[in-house]
């Protein structure tokens, strides 16, 4: 029997898109629980008057996520929809220069703390009878970047990931897909220009130009998009759509 419960945890979901994200879900009249490696953001949620709820939890750490489940299980009946959100940057640098922490702690975050979320939920979701999981992955795979491999070889993964939790978890009508953001007009995007300005002698709006003119729409996505489409593949009217890979980035034809 399928049990529809309307509640959805965010991963890293205090800032940024998966703040964006938290706000599209409450304001469809879904119960939000986030969490978030920085306490200050959470403590902040808490004080709102909304149905927006947080903890703190370092996704790289599978005892943590247990823990944090194993508690949010006890105090309700679980979660229909998943948002693997939290994701790192995994630096800047050529190949031969990467650093092993980097790598590691690059994995650990952007797929091995999906993988932790995922693997502790499913039983509740089996259980119900149905669930749909979004992993945030981003547009850059289609085009890669360079100086950048942690992050996409961690974001390919996510690829890979989401593929076969759909085709595994189908038959208990638990649905995944992964939503790739393209040039997200945020904090953390506007830094990767500024960084890029920094690195190349360059402008900031120069290398916007440079970024932009690869973009066959020549925009930047505003976060909620993000949190429009996850609540849309949450919905019952995305109930067939699984294992897809769907980009909100106004056609990123490659990149700066």
């Amino acid at each position: 029997m399928v049990k529809k419960l309307r509640s959805v945890l965010i991963t890293a979901g205090a800032s940024g898109i998966g703040r964006a994200v938290a706000d599209c879900f409450a304001e469809s009249g879904y119960d939000v629980h986030v969490c978030d490696i920085n306490s200050d953001l959470i403590d902040a949620i808490s004080e709102e008057d909304n149905q927006i709820t947080g903890s703190i939890c370092d996704v790289s750490d599978p005892d943590q996520v247990k823990q944090l489940i194993d508690q949010l299980l006890r105090e309700s009946s679980g979660f229909d929809v998943l948002v693997n959100n939290a994701g790192i940057p995994g630096g800047n640098a050529q190949i031969e220069d990467i650093e092993l922490s980097t790598w590691k702690k690059t994995l650990d975050v952007n797929l091995s703390g999906m993988f932790y979320f995922i693997k502790n939920l499913i039983p509740v979701m089996k259980n119900n009878g149905s669930g749909s999981i979004i992993n945030i992955s981003t547009a850059s795979v289609r085009t890669g970047m360079l100086n950048r491999l942690p992050y996409i070889a961690t974001k390919e993964g996510v690829m890979g990931l989401t593929k076969n939790v759909a085709r595994e978890l189908g038959p208990w009508n638990i649905r995944c897909n992964a939503i790739l953001p393209g040039l997200v007009d945020n904090d953390r995007g506007k830094q990767i220009l500024a960084d890029k300005a920094k690195e190349e002698g360059k402008s900031i709006s120069q290398i916007e130009e440079d970024y932009l003119k690869y973009i066959s729409m020549r925009c930047w996505i505003h976060p909620r998009e993000i949190g429009d489409l996850a609540v849309f593949l949450a919905s019952e009217k995305a109930k067939h759509i699984t294992g897809q890979f769907i980009a909100v980035d106004g056609q990123m034809e490659w990149e700066a």
